[in-house]
């Protein structure tokens, strides 16, 4: 859908790259999020944003890049597009977020839309193991100064999925890093 890919790109030029934390996709049966680290312009809104406004690219490299190769059409009308297109395919608007440290856009199903299916619960006589996420908070609640790569190591689990887990724990505000890069430590919020 050509709403969804507008915001997938508007989530790429206006990312805080500084942060360290990847674009966030999350799919679900009736629903898809967008959570991205960057930041409204000072002193914009949503209510802002979903109006006429001027461009304010975060990256203005990167939008000038994708504006150059035909991926954009013009600066400022991203938030125009997506909203047309979702109404031209019969998709309610998104709903814009700011309130998570940075903008979480989702996109919900027409429920005309969605398959209907029965599903039977399938019972699992194996005990579940503990998820990755809360394996990654007592690792870190333990010692707090190991890194993303010894907590992986730890837990036999990728780096890439240790990363994954820890970034949604930022963003969920359950977890923050304190200090520079070298020397900081993990702190783990309740």
């Amino acid at each position: 859908m050509p709403a969804l890919r507008e915001a997938l790109l508007n989530a790429v030029m206006h990312k805080d790259y500084s942060s360290g934390i990847p674009i966030q996709i999350s799919v679900y049966e009736d629903k898809i999020v967008l959570w991205n680290a960057g930041q409204l312009p000072e002193p914009w809104t949503v209510e802002k944003l979903l109006g006429k406004h001027p461009s304010h690219p975060f990256n203005p490299l990167l939008a000038s890049a994708f504006f150059r190769a035909g991926y954009v059409e013009s600066w400022g009308r991203g938030i125009e597009k997506i909203r047309r297109e979702c109404a031209s395919h019969d998709v309610p608007e998104p709903i814009f977020d700011t309130s998570m440290s940075g903008l979480m856009l989702t996109f919900k199903a027409n429920p005309a839309h969605l398959k209907t299916s029965a599903k039977t619960p399938v019972k699992t006589p194996v005990k579940t193991p503990v998820k990755t996420p809360t394996a990654i908070l007592a690792c870190l609640g333990a010692n707090p100064s190991m890194t993303l790569t010894e907590v992986a190591a730890q837990l036999g689990k990728s780096v890439s999925a240790v990363e994954r887990a820890s970034a949604k724990l930022v963003a969920d505000g359950k977890l923050r890093y304190v200090g520079p890069k070298k020397g900081g430590h993990w702190e783990v919020l309740p």
